[in-house]
């Protein structure tokens, strides 16, 4: 495991909503950019961005540079969308291959969950854990899972998706094409859509969380279905990989009382099966951190 003071360079953030950029010296954040994502950009257009937004942060020629990026990354460095919704323009391009061109040097891609997963177990509330599962609820459900100290990675790059596994009340599909999913109740995305769906017309799941706490019950009964799905996915996950402690991160894993929801379901399971719940300690500063971490078995 590395220590914190070990990590300097530039790590770059691609979500579905922002890409981020930072200047890492020792494991402290020193400068950072950040500008909206071009969802309909090829990966070249957004390699592109990275590299501009990079050298907005003093990017130099003897940095390392590490990229976190939405969608699944393969074994070969291949980059694919997994919900065309937040990705919409990706065609199977080489995504190591590209950057490393593109920035004149090896570049470590990643996950940005995977990224976000890494850091957690290495510097904040993951570490001591012998079988974490980091789970991130915002525009999407994204996690990774870190067992016996290793990132859980595989060839095709669809380890640690958790949001696609299904959950009971699941009914829509979500942008994986996979119908029932947690990310298809709990995601900021579901959560707006329901809303709407409803008649009570919103832009985005914020506004579901401010009328929830404004007392409209229909908002909560949302919210509430957005966090039974969650504690339904980590019961699973400690039913099928022994997971002894969730880290819950994400814009809406981190809303106010969102949490307290998710602890209230999980009550309804059997102890055998609650997994230690726990709020994420680095904020969007974890994926930047764990962008230039080196997992094992990483290139």
């Amino acid at each position: 495991m590395p220590a914190r003071d070990t990590l300097s360079g530039v790590a770059l953030d691609l979500g579905g909503t922002k890409l981020a950029a930072a200047r890492i010296v020792h494991g402290e954040i020193v400068a950072r950019v950040q500008v909206p994502t071009r969802g309909d950009a090829s990966a070249a257009e957004q390699v592109a961005d990275m590299h501009e937004i990079a050298r907005k942060v003093g990017l130099e020629s003897s940095d390392r540079v590490g990229l976190a990026v939405a969608g699944r990354v393969d074994a070969s460095g291949v980059w694919r969308a997994v919900n065309t919704e937040t990705l919409s323009n990706l065609a199977d391009v080489n995504l190591r291959r590209l950057a490393s061109d593109v920035f004149e040097r090896p570049v470590t891609v990643l996950n940005d969950a995977q990224a976000a997963t890494l850091s957690e177990y290495c510097f904040g509330a993951g570490h001591g854990s012998d079988a974490m599962a980091y789970v991130t609820v915002s525009t999407g459900v994204g996690g990774g899972l870190v067992l016996g100290g290793t990132l859980v990675r595989s060839a095709h790059g669809l380890a640690g998706h958790v949001g696609f596994t299904t959950a009971r009340a699941g009914m829509h599909r979500c942008g994986s094409g996979r119908r029932g999913t947690v990310e298809s109740i709990a995601a900021g995305r579901a959560i707006t859509a329901e809303a709407n769906r409803q008649g009570h017309p919103v832009q985005d799941a914020r506004a579901v969380f401010e009328a929830w706490h404004d007392g409209a019950a229909w908002a909560e009964a949302i919210i509430d279905g957005s966090a039974a799905a969650v504690a339904e996915m980590c019961a699973n996950l400690t039913a099928c990989l022994g997971i002894d402690r969730v880290v819950l991160g994400g814009g809406i894993g981190l809303a106010d009382g969102y949490e307290e929801r998710i602890r209230f379901h999980l009550e309804s399971e059997p102890p055998l099966f609650r997994p230690e719940l726990v709020l994420a300690q680095l904020g969007q500063d974890g994926v930047l951190l764990g962008a230039l971490v080196q997992p094992d078995g990483n290139d």
